[in-house]
């Protein structure tokens, strides 16, 4: 077991020899690159400097930035440096304003019909995550604004103890957010979370649903988990207690993700099986949920942990889904589509959806 503990330290501790807590921020960069604004809610603690980091905070805060895209930009590509970034080659931070609460980010949203809120994973600096989500929101086009919940990672390997609790911690955050969203007007929601990030939008979702039945699909406008580092078993009394879940409700899988394979192996799991690496989803037949499997794309993935966010040839088949989605116009629902028909998925149950290198979609049902 201590193997797997090392292992994964080494896998996610690559850019431990850079000071991950500086935040350099360019106004010039926006001359430069294409200029895209994130706003970020956070529970994360403001330092003395003016950052976020790991500490966690007592209220929420709200942020608007704005990052600036390099011109060379390649889809499924995230560069960027910690000190002295060059905007003509990597993304760079270009602002960052500190709102007044969420009466701030209510003058910001007015109008807002569409909000994706990206939650990230453990091991995520803030600016990182502000990057991030630029970067899906550029190569895919997420819906409407992009939000940002950034929650008090430690941003470091050695500390996924410490991130686990933090995740927990970070519940009341998200669900004050996603309420706050809808008590300004915004009409739809879509909440995107990534590994860690998504047993903390299960975990909000099932504290909700005890106080108010329905409360997810009432709120939510669609809901996608890409690479859950979360227990099945776990997972599946979750969703026992949400009953209802929003409509489309996405699991993105690869059955290559090595980091999931570890942490399956570090809870004693012998077939090192999570949620975001299932080889079957016979386990969650009754639930209506998409699992869509991109494991033919991890060949030219970046990260073989965000397939979806770091293979350019499956960022490809999702960015002309969206521009298909986008020419029914904005009285329509917002495109977050699993790529098939609502004819040919499961209405009462799981869909499988298993993706190729051609871009087809094999489809099957339980």
């Amino acid at each position: 077991m201590l193997r797997y503990f090392i292992v994964l330290i080494a896998s996610l501790s690559v850019t431990a020899c850079v000071d991950r807590t500086i935040t350099e921020t360019v106004p010039s960069a926006l001359t430069v690159g294409t200029p895209k604004t994130v706003f970020a809610s956070t529970s994360r603690a403001r330092e003395v400097d003016g950052s976020y980091g790991f500490r966690r905070g007592e209220t929420l805060q709200y942020l608007e930035t704005k990052v600036s895209i390099p011109p060379n930009h390649t889809p499924g590509t995230l560069k960027f440096s910690y000190a002295n970034p060059n905007p003509q080659k990597e993304f760079v931070l270009a602002d960052i304003t500190e709102l007044n609460g969420p009466q701030g980010l209510r003058e910001h949203l007015r109008g807002q019909d569409d909000v994706t809120i990206f939650v990230h994973g453990y091991n995520s600096t803030q600016t990182e995550t502000i990057f991030r989500a630029a970067q899906l929101s550029h190569d895919i086009g997420l819906p409407g604004q992009i939000l940002v919940y950034s929650w008090p990672s430690r941003a470091t390997g050695y500390g996924y103890a410490y991130d686990l609790d933090s995740m927990l911690f970070a519940r009341d955050g998200l669900e004050q957010t996603i309420r706050e969203l809808k008590s300004m007007g915004v009409k739809r929601v879509i909440l995107v979370a990534h590994s860690m990030g998504s047993a903390l939008s299960m975990e909000m979702m099932r504290q909700a649903e005890l106080q108010e039945p329905g409360w997810a699909n009432r709120n939510l406008e669609g809901v996608v988990l890409i690479s859950p580092d979360l227990d099945v078993d776990l997972f599946r009394s979750q969703m026992e207690r949400i009953k209802t879940p929003p409509d489309p409700f996405i699991v993105m899988v690869s059955q290559k993700d090595k980091i999931l394979n570890i942490s399956a192996r570090l809870r004693g799991t012998d077939e090192g099986e999570r949620l975001g690496n299932i080889s079957s989803v016979d386990s969650l037949a009754e639930y209506p949920i998409n699992v869509i499997d991109t494991t033919a794309f991890n060949s030219d993935a970046e990260s073989s942990h965000f397939v979806a966010a770091t293979s350019p040839a499956l960022l490809a088949i999702l960015s002309s889904v969206r521009r298909v989605s986008n020419t029914f116009g904005p009285d329509e629902r917002p495109g977050i589509d699993v790529l098939v028909p609502p004819s040919q998925r499961n209405p009462d149950g799981a869909t499988e959806i298993v993706l190729t290198e051609t871009g087809e979609a094999e489809v099957t049902t339980p």
